[in-house]
C-alpha cells in the first residue's frame, strides 16, 4: 500500500485491486483542496481502475531508458517490478504536488546536490550521462521515454536566474531538469530541443529558462512548479484530463483531446488568452515538424486543485523529422495525422478558437516570424559547432517546409 500525499499532507491510500488493477480511496474527512487532480475530486467511494495505475498515478513515471535502469537495479530485491514498484521507488520527488511514501513513512524530499553548472561545462560524455543516471535515477519521478533527472542545485538557493529570488533555505527538493540523449540513437537532441523551445519563446509562448550544455550533451531547465517559498503548483498532463493511460497518449484528436479538453478544464479568467497559446502551440509543433505532440505534451497549471487553471508553459518541443523523415503529427487534425496545411491550421483558430480570420493569421505570421529569427541563431550556431552541422542543416530544411503560412 502507497501513501499519497497532495500539498505536503496526507490524502489517501493507494493499493492494488484485483490482479492487474489499482485503487485509490481518500482518507476520512478530507477537505476538497486536498483532491489529488482536477478529475478525482474526494468523495466516499473509492476511485478504480481495472489496468494499472489511474492517469494522475502514472502520469510522472519514467518510461525508456530510465525505467529500465531502476528495473535492473531494484528488481531484483522486491522481487517483481510494476508500475507499483516504480512509484514507490521514485515518488518522493515528482512534477507537481504529488508526493508518494510507503504506508507507515512520513514525507521527506533529499534529493543531493549537484552544480548545474558543472554540468553544463564539463565535457564528460558517456561518463556524464551514465553518472547522472546513477545518481538521480531514484529522485525523478519525471515522465519522458528518452532520460530526464530532477536534481537540486546549490545555487539555487542564492539567487534563481529567471525570478532573482532566492529559494528558501530548507528547501530540500529539485530545483532543475536535466535532459539527457543517448547520441548513437538521436544525435544532437538537445541543441534541436533548445533552438526549437527557442522559437515557441519568440512566439509569445510561456517557456521555462534553460541553457545548453557546452557540448551539447545535455540541456538544463528550471522547474516551473515549483515555487519561491520550497512549494509546488498542481501541474495535469493532458493524458490524464482525459482518462487515459501512457500507453494511450497517442490517441486522440487536437481538436477534441486538446483544444475542447483544455475548454473544459481551463476556468480561469485568462482562458481566452490560453486557448489562442494552445491553438500557437498546436500549429508551431506543425511547423517545426515536431511528430511527438502527444497528450503527455501538453499540460495545465495550477495553485489550487479548485483554482483557476492555464496553460503549462512549453515542454518537450523537438524537430523530430530529422530523425524520422516520414513522421507525421502524433494526434489527427481533421481526421488525419498528415502535417496540417496552413488551410487546415486556419480552420482550426477559426473554429475551435473562435478567432477571426485576421486574428488566426496574425498567430501564423508570428509563428514564421519566430522560426525566421531563430534560424538566423541557428546557422550561427552551426558556424562553431562542426558536429550540428548535418542535424542543423536537417532542420532548417524542415522548419522551412513546414512554416510555408503565407
Amino acid at each position: 500500500m502507497i501513501k499519497v500525499w497532495t500539498d505536503a499532507a496526507e490524502a489517501g491510500r493507494l493499493d492494488r485491486h484485483g490482479e492487474r488493477g489499482s485503487t485509490f480511496a481518500y482518507q476520512p474527512g478530507a477537505p476538497p483542496a486536498r483532491a489529488v487532480s482536477v478529475t478525482m475530486p474526494v468523495r466516499l467511494e473509492s476511485w478504480s481502475a481495472p489496468f494499472g495505475l489511474l492517469p494522475i498515478f502514472e502520469m510522472n513515471l519514467p518510461e525508456g531508458v530510465l525505467r529500465e535502469r531502476l528495473r535492473l537495479a531494484f528488481a531484483k530485491a522486491t522481487g517483481t517490478f510494476d508500475e507499483f514498484d516504480l512509484l514507490s521507488i521514485v515518488g518522493r520527488s515528482q512534477v507537481g504536488r504529488i508526493r508518494y511514501t510507503g504506508d507507515k513513512e512520513q514525507l521527506h524530499e533529499d534529493v543531493p546536490f549537484q552544480s548545474v553548472d558543472e554540468i553544463l561545462e564539463r565535457r564528460r560524455g558517456g561518463d556524464l550521462f551514465r553518472y547522472l543516471l546513477e545518481k538521480f535515477a531514484s529522485f525523478s519521478g519525471i515522465s519522458g521515454v528518452q532520460p530526464k533527472i530532477l536534481v537540486r542545485d546549490d545555487k539555487a538557493f542564492a539567487e534563481m536566474e529567471h525570478t532573482k529570488h532566492r529559494l528558501s533555505q530548507s528547501y530540500k527538493g529539485a530545483t532543475h531538469i536535466v535532459k539527457l540523449w543517448e547520441p548513437n540513437e538521436y544525435p544532437q537532441l538537445a541543441a534541436n530541443e533548445y533552438f526549437c523551445l527557442g522559437v515557441a519563446r519568440k512566439c509569445g509562448l510561456d517557456v521555462p529558462p534553460h541553457r545548453l550544455a557546452e557540448d551539447g550533451m545535455a540541456m538544463v531547465i528550471d522547474r516551473f512548479d515549483l515555487r519561491m517559498e520550497g512549494t509546488y503548483r498542481g501541474f495535469e498532463d493532458f493524458c490524464v484530463l482525459n482518462g487515459r493511460r501512457t500507453d494511450q497518449k497517442y490517441r486522440g484528436s487536437y481538436e477534441t483531446s486538446v483544444m475542447k479538453r483544455f475548454g473544459q478544464f481551463a476556468n480561469s479568467t485568462h482562458v481566452n488568452e490560453d486557448m489562442e497559446k494552445l491553438f500557437t502551440l498546436i500549429a508551431l509543433n506543425c511547423a517545426l515538424r515536431n511528430g511527438d505532440a502527444h497528450l503527455k505534451n501538453f499540460g495545465i497549471v495550477y495553485d489550487d486543485v479548485q483554482g483557476e487553471a492555464r496553460l503549462a508553459p512549453v515542454y518537450d518541443l523537438v524537430t523530430t523529422s530529422v530523425y524520422l523523415p516520414k513522421d507525421s503529427m502524433a494526434l489527427t487534425l481533421n481526421g488525419t495525422t498528415k502535417w496540417a496545411s496552413a488551410k487546415e491550421l486556419q480552420r482550426l483558430g477559426e473554429t475551435r478558437l473562435g478567432a477571426s480570420p485576421a486574428r488566426v493569421r496574425e498567430v501564423l505570421e508570428r509563428i514564421d516570424a519566430g522560426i525566421a529569427t531563430t534560424t538566423t541563431e541557428l546557422r550561427a550556431y552551426l558556424k562553431e559547432h562542426a558536429e550540428f552541422e548535418e542535424i542543423g542543416n536537417r532542420m532548417l530544411h524542415e522548419w522551412e517546409q513546414g512554416s510555408r503560412f503565407r
